[in-house]
Order: C-alpha cells, then structure tokens, then sequence
C-alpha cells in the first residue's frame, strides 16, 4: 500500500513540475527510482547467483552466500530514469520562423520558466554517456575482476565526452589567487591553468571512484557513504539557490536534478545492503556512484568543493598508502575480523613476521603506533622484541582502534557519522576561508567556484 501512495505521490509531483519547477520532477524521479530498484533487487538477485555473481559474508558466523554486483540494478534504473527525465526538466521550446522557415535565421523563447537551452541539454547527454560508459567499465571489473593497474585509468576515458562539452560550453580554467599572493604576482586575481585544469578535472573522475571503492568492506558502508555524500552535496546546492548569485543558479539546479534520483535509488539499495546484508553492491555500483559525484562537481561547477566532501576518502587512500605501495605487507583481504564469542569486529592485522615491512619504514611504524594511528603487536625473540603484526591501514580498521571492538552495523554508522560531519565543517569552512583567503566568497556575485 505504502508503495502505491509514493508512486501516487511521484506521479503528482511530475504533473506540478510542468506548471512550476524541474527540481518536483527530479524528485518525482527518485521517488520512482526508489520503487522500482526496490521491486527489481529481490526479483533478479536469484539470478546474478545462478552466473555465479555471489560472495561469501566473511563478517558473519555462517559466511552465507550473498548475490553480488547488485549495484548494477541502481545504477541502470537510474541511467532509465535519467532519460524519462529529460522531457520534463528541459521544457519545450516555441519556435517561431522567419525568412522562410530557414533553420538558422529561427527565434527561439523558452516558455514555461524552462531551465535550460541546448547548451545544457549537452551539458546532461555528456554526464548521462560517462555514467553509462562508468556502469559499463564496473560491470566487466565485476565480471572478469580486472587488475588495479588495468582499471585505474579507465574512468577518465569514461570522462572524455564529459570534458569535451565543459570545454566547448563552458571553458573556464583559471582559479583565484588568494591576496597575499597577489603582491608577488603584479596584483592579479585569479590564473589561467590551461590543460592543467582538464588534467586536474580528469584526476577527479578517476579518483572519486576509486575512493569509494577502497573505504569498502563493511555492510552498507559504499551506498551509505554514497548518500551522505549527496546529502551534503544537496545541502550545498540548496544554499546556492538561496543566497547565492543568480550567475550559479542555473548550475546547481542542474545538480540537484542529477544527485536527486541518486540518492532514491541509493536509499532502495542500502535497504538491502545495509547490516546484515541480504546483496552486496559490487564494484559497480562504486564506480558509478563515484563518477555521478565527478559529473555533479564538474556540470556544476563547484569540483574543488566536491572533492573538499572527499576528505574521509582521501585521508583514506593516503592513510592506505604504505600497504598499497609495498611498504607495508598488505593482504588481500583488509576487512576487520569478527570474533564470534561476542559478535564484534576486531581490527584486522598483517603478519609482519613473515612479511617484515621496509627497514627503512619501520620506524615510521613505531611513531605511528605512538600516536595511535595504528596498533603493533610485539614479539620477543632471541631477547629481541620485533614487531609481529600490526593493524591494516584503514579508517574502519583505525575507527576499532580508536573507538574499541564493536558490532558491523554500529561500526559503519559511525564511520558515517564521522563523514557527515567532516562533510558540514568542509562545506562551512570552505565559505570561510574563501573569504579570508580571497577577500570574497562566490556564495556573492564573483565569478570563479
């Protein structure tokens, strides 16, 4: 019955978005999105089984066996919904013809309060192409499980229609000076990085995919991440369309239109995937839920704020670094380890016995273990005391050594937490010091993100 009142409701706010505002239809959308992944996940999960897209729950007693790649389903509903979406948020245009009815001496005059011309219209093909392409390169990681250096590069590829278009409708590649550079540089306020920009702009669509998918692991912990962060990311477009400048209107509506559905099928997602899990999201799902983020960052304009979301993630990637790099053994598996006695996880160790770290990093360790970054297990042999294992370098395995043993579902709430929070102060303290640092903020009229 609940369902039925949503699809109602859904259908309701579709016909009110043609008489007031795409964002209803966009909302509309999530709710429809929502539905229909949470008809479809039960329904084809016995299948991906069947292929063999499956894995074991290692954090539970009995390790049952869970459908895998199930993110592919949120990310295809939402690639459909995306497209019934265009008729609604890009409102028709009356056209009247001069000159014979030649195309190219034609007015155009959006009608409706239309939000977009057909700048935009390409702005959204190209962030719906790169998503598809994304869900494309995550389905055949989670079918053939590429290598890391295979994979890595492969979201910027997705990315290159996406850049094309910023480059042809957009352009922009200079970034503000702070003032007390200024002085050095003959009063100038702001620099044009040129390619270095695309080269950065890239760099994010490769990352944010990746990140979500090495902070993994955990039930629930990459579609929970996934919404908090367009959570965040909404709140922020939000103030924009408040306080902010009439020029940033326009592309953070945008935003809202595309993080909206997202966060619908998310939601039906992570009610299956959260603890105990009853499907498991796959690679794919990491991958598109990354790049939706890059797209978002990228069309509307504001990706050095997006990335400023990313901090838990990139503090995760630089906190993993001595195990990803050799310096550090790193098993295949880093998950944290249950102890069946009582139901809680426990931080996972590497073996640095038989695996001894880098001479040269073994003192890093020890500093690290001073500050409680990591927790080293001693062993005294031959009257020497070396190091027999130590914590893996992940946040959820530092969250256990920080906060103590605890039960998966309570573990991932709390990494949650920590990136909701840390997401607030980094929208809050970017405003900020944007306006310390430059003298001007661009929730004001200025030019630059």
């Amino acid at each position: 019955m609940a369902t039925y009142f949503l699809l109602l409701g859904a259908l309701g706010l579709l016909y009110c978005s043609k008489l007031y505002s795409s964002i209803l239809a966009s909302v509309g959308f999530s709710v429809i999105g929502y539905v229909v992944t949470d008809f479809l996940i039960p329904r084809v999960s016995p299948s991906f089984v069947k292929i063999g897209l499956f894995g074991k729950d290692l954090n539970k007693p009995t390790q049952p066996v869970i459908p895998e790649t199930i993110g592919a389903v949120a990310s295809t509903v939402y690639i459909f919904i995306m497209m019934f979406c265009i008729p609604f948020i890009f409102f028709k245009e009356m056209v009247t013809t001069v000159g014979g009815g030649h195309r190219d001496l034609s007015q155009t005059e959006n009608v409706n309060g239309g939000l977009f011309l057909h700048n935009k219209l390409s702005e959204f093909l190209s962030g719906l192409l790169c998503l598809e392409t994304t869900t494309l390169i995550g389905i055949a990681d989670d079918l053939f499980d590429l290598r890391w250096r295979h994979k890595f590069l492969l979201p910027a590829v997705a990315a290159i229609p996406l850049l094309v278009v910023y480059y042809v409708d957009f352009g922009v590649t200079y970034v503000l000076i702070p003032k007390f550079m200024r002085k050095w540089l003959n009063g100038k306020t702001n620099i044009d990085l040129g390619s270095i920009y695309y080269l950065y702009m890239a760099s994010m669509s490769i990352f944010c995919p990746n990140s979500i998918n090495i902070l993994a692991g955990v039930n629930g912990l990459e579609v929970g991440q996934s919404i908090v962060l367009g959570v965040i990311a909404l709140l922020n477009d939000i103030l924009y369309l408040s306080i902010g400048p009439e020029v940033s209107h326009e592309a953070h509506r945008l935003s809202i239109i595309l993080i909206t559905p997202f966060i619908g099928v998310s939601l039906a997602l992570f009610k299956w995937n959260r603890w105990p899990a009853r499907v498991f999201v796959g690679d794919t799902y990491c991958y598109f839920a990354g790049m939706v983020f890059a797209v978002v960052g990228i069309l509307g304009h504001f990706s050095k704020t997006m990335l400023l979301l990313f901090i838990p993630q990139i503090v995760n990637f630089i906190y993993s670094c001595p195990q990803l790099f050799g310096l550090v053994f790193c098993p295949r598996h880093r998950l944290p380890k249950l102890n069946e006695k009582d139901g809680k996880l426990y931080p996972s160790r590497a073996d640095l016995i038989e695996n001894p770290p880098k001479k040269v990093f073994v003192p890093v360790l020890y500093f690290l273990h001073f500050c409680k970054l990591i927790d080293l297990e001693f062993e005294t042999k031959d009257n020497k005391t070396i190091i027999k294992s130590c914590s893996n370098m992940t946040i959820i395995n530092l969250t256990l050594v920080w906060l103590g043993p605890m039960r998966e579902d309570k573990l991932c709430n709390n990494i949650l937490a920590i990136q909701f929070i840390t997401g607030l102060l980094s929208v809050g303290i970017r405003h900020i010091i944007g306006t310390i640092l430059f003298g001007t903020d661009n929730l004001h009229p200025i030019t630059s993100n």
